[in-house]
């Protein structure tokens, strides 16, 4: 009895986050809040937002907490399913979570604009509201045949939050500081909206964006399932979406089967592809007969790596391999070498990839398969003037790299066509093409990286190794040449068109009238801006040599409200605006450089202007992205930088940061005003 007791403190004493030491854990949230208190308990995850679309139809969900489940549940699985094919590796489990206020039963979210934020403050005013997170858990168990199995649990907490009588001063004192507007409710209780409130009845971390504690008890029963017999509520087994067998809790005989079914659990576990499996010791299956306890384990298979039961752990909480049915040991140990000298080997081989990406898009491959679709290989090779036996090898690497699809045609050798990747980013007319950047990755980069190891050696810039010019200024090289000037101009084009939408509409920004885009090269961000803000006017603000060649760029109908303006903003007088833009800008400098730059756009703003900085935000860790970390090893003049390593810098010359976004685009974001 003591021993159980002692069990149970231990439960809620020690949340189980070193168990998950050495897993892929993510995130699928950019939210601040969430990210700051799984780290500050020293679990290590990396952050992939999810690109679901909070679109779930609401009138579905008979009870509120019903629907911030299942878009959880939704969110997580789709970073689950995506990163295996965009990231290149799959995670041992993803975390989704979603916040709702409700107050007589109607859901409030973030709110779309200032009104709305008033609105939904108006109505909480003085009132007592309720704040539910869903929160999903899915575990991804990668199979022998390479398929991979989604085992999700779900559940909920809820917390109960009394707002006091709000005059309409504070309301608008508290709106206007810009913190209501990415906020489930309109408010932040961790912050400036502390003191809206009068009372709140549950867990605090809840109301912030995650219920840890429950988080926490929900692993420790993944991970010790002998104490689930008294304390899981119930839950459905799911495989592909219909109920197949049911774990009954004694004290539980309801369900949840679709989002209208009355008295919910607050706990889900859902089993996407692969056979029934639960954390659970007692299953039934719809015929009414027992099933045997030895998949019980299998649930955290994916985590642990152990076998059925919980003996194959060592005294530690290592994991073993698990011994299956399905073979001895030494084949599941077989697998995990295999898995990790097929990664080696794709490291290995990556500048072959890089390469065969290039000269494709260089020879214009998925330009002459978008105009003519369907062509022979000989057809191909007519069409680009190459020899039959290059460009079926070329052709062929492109169908294994997924930028090309072969099939059936009149001959065995079939016919290709562009793939969906080729076909976003790699035609010359479509709005995402990145072909100016493959042609700078292609003919600078490439050549500027072939120098890496002298340059590591001695800590030189690669540009010195490369260019006759001895300077610190990279510009200075980029724009030696007109030929050199316009390659690096379209790759910066190229990155803004696909970057700039999710870094425009990160924040709202509408409160800012006039917006200045410092380096803002072709203007792609700031026609963007203009689009997205009918009412905004943007001064694109570049040196003289490239404001003369902006007007290749500039797409027709917004010109009156998109200008160029010439000068050096390290030397010249800054135009005047309410809102500035960096974009890819701090990273290139000197610490020198760059403090003397925001020492002037400081100078420039009155309070209130606004900052937007878009840069590669490095992990706090500075474990990823790798993105940013391979883009550091160019050992230019400046410095990758963390989101946070962004925000002091900041801070330190008179903003303060309001927002900071990660989109899991080419390009993070944080907003900061001026004091």
């Amino acid at each position: 009895m003591h021993a159980k007791r002692a069990r149970r403190r231990t439960m809620v004493l020690n949340p189980v986050i070193s168990k998950l030491s050495g897993k892929l854990v993510v995130l699928a949230s950019s939210s601040p809040r969430r990210l700051e208190i799984l780290t500050n308990v020293g679990l290590r995850f990396e952050v992939v937002p999810s690109w679901f679309k909070e679109t779930l139809n609401k009138s579905l969900f008979k009870e509120p907490h019903q629907y911030a489940v299942e878009t959880a549940r939704q969110k997580a699985l789709e970073v689950a399913r995506r990163m295996p094919f965009k990231h290149l590796k799959t995670p041992d489990i993803v975390i989704g979570a979603d916040t709702i206020v409700t107050i007589d039963g109607l859901i409030l979210e973030k709110p779309r604009d200032k009104q709305d934020a008033y609105r939904m403050l108006s109505r909480l005013s003085g009132k007592e509201h309720s704040v539910c997170t869903g929160v999903a858990i899915v575990l991804c168990n990668q199979q022998e045949n390479e398929e991979t199995e989604y085992q999700t649990i779900d559940f909920y907490e809820e917390t109960r939050v009394k707002f006091a009588d709000l005059s309409e001063t504070m309301l608008w004192d508290y709106i206007d500081s810009g913190e209501p507007m990415d906020k489930a409710g309109g408010y932040g209780i961790q912050a400036l909206g502390g003191m809206l409130v009068e009372y709140i009845h549950g867990d605090f971390l809840n109301v912030v964006g995650f219920p840890l504690n429950r988080f926490c008890k929900q692993l420790d029963l993944l991970f010790n399932p002998e104490l689930a017999s008294n304390e899981v509520v119930h839950t459905d087994v799911r495989c592909n979406g219909s109920t197949t067998d049911h774990i009954e809790n004694p004290s539980s005989t309801s369900s949840l089967s679709s989002p209208a079914t009355s008295n919910p659990p607050q706990a889900e576990i859902t089993i996407q592809n692969g056979p029934p499996t639960s954390p659970a010791p007692k299953m039934k299956r719809k015929d009414g007969q027992s099933a045997p306890d030895d998949s019980s384990w299998a649930l955290v298979n994916s985590l642990s790596k152990c076998s059925e039961g919980q003996e194959n752990m060592s005294a530690a909480g290592s994991a073993v391999p698990p011994v299956t049915s399905r073979g001895p040991m030494n084949l599941v140990i077989e697998k995990v070498h295999t898995d990790d000298l097929k990664r080696i080997i794709e490291l290995m081989d990556g500048f072959k990839a890089s390469k065969a990406l290039f000269t494709a898009s260089k020879m214009r491959v998925f330009d002459l398969l978008q105009k003519r679709p369907g062509l022979e290989g000989a057809e191909v090779a007519r069409g680009l003037q190459a020899s039959l036996k290059g460009t079926l090898c070329l052709l062929e690497a492109c169908v294994s790299l997924g930028l090309l699809e072969r099939k059936q045609g009149a001959n065995e050798e079939g016919v290709y066509e562009n793939s969906r990747l080729s076909q976003r980013f790699l035609v010359s007319d479509s709005p995402s093409s990145l072909l100016g950047y493959m042609a700078h990755s292609d003919e600078t980069v490439w050549k500027l990286f072939s120098h890496l190891e002298t340059s590591v050696r001695e800590g030189t810039n690669l540009q010195a190794k490369v260019s006759a010019q001895t300077t610190n200024d990279l510009f200075q090289v980029m724009y030696s040449d007109d030929e050199r000037k316009l390659r690096f101009m379209k790759a910066m084009h190229g990155i803004a068109e696909v970057a700039g939408p999710a870094v425009i509409t990160a924040f709202d920004l509408s409160r800012f009238k006039t917006a200045c885009d410092l380096g803002g090269c072709t203007g792609s961000m700031a026609h963007g801006l203009a689009k997205a803000y009918p009412r905004m006017s943007v001064t694109v603000y570049d040196l003289p040599s490239v404001v003369e060649l902006s007007g290749t760029f500039c797409p027709p109908g917004l010109d009156n409200r998109v200008s160029f303006v010439a000068g050096d903003f390290f030397k010249d007088r800054l135009p005047k605006a309410d809102l500035y833009i960096l974009a890819r800008i701090l990273h290139d400098w000197t610490d020198d450089k760059v403090h003397a730059l925001l020492s002037k756009i400081s100078d420039a703003c009155t309070p209130g202007c606004g900052l937007l900085v878009s840069e590669i935000f490095l992990d706090r860790d500075r474990t990823g992205p790798s993105q940013g970390l391979l883009q550091a090893l160019g050992l230019g003049p400046g410095k990758q930088r963390s989101a946070g390593e962004y925000g002091a810098l900041l801070e330190s010359h008179g903003f303060t940061v309001s927002h900071i976004a990660h989109t899991d685009s080419l390009l993070d974001a944080l907003l900061c005003i001026k004091d």
